[in-house]
């Protein structure tokens, strides 16, 4: 078994219909929180609460050194940075990482 997960919920159908509607939910600069859906070695994937046919995506790029992932289950919490209309994807810093010492 892997240690990567793929989210599945909600599905890509779901994400792609609601899109939208979740750019104007979660305009940059929104405070977000939400669960691990996924796991990926460029970042994880959040379904974040409220909106539930979101899917946020904290990448690697904005983790600083010494940070990890979190784990798959892991309740998190950061900002929206940007929307990523080709992939529907939406761009989150997380709190922890913006901490981090």
């Amino acid at each position: 078994m892997t240690q990567y997960a793929w989210p599945n919920d909600p599905s890509p159908e779901q994400v792609r219909r609601e899109w939208s509607a979740t750019v104007s939910a979660l305009p940059v600069g929104t405070r977000v929180t939400g669960q691990v859906v996924g796991l990926q070695p460029f970042g994880v994937f959040i379904r974040i609460d409220y909106v539930p046919n979101a899917l946020g995506l904290a990448d690697i790029g904005s983790m600083p050194p010494g940070a990890s992932l979190p784990a798959l289950g892991a309740q998190v919490s950061g900002e929206v940075v940007w929307h990523t209309d080709h992939n529907y994807q939406v761009r989150i810093r997380l709190s922890e990482w913006i901490d981090h010492n």
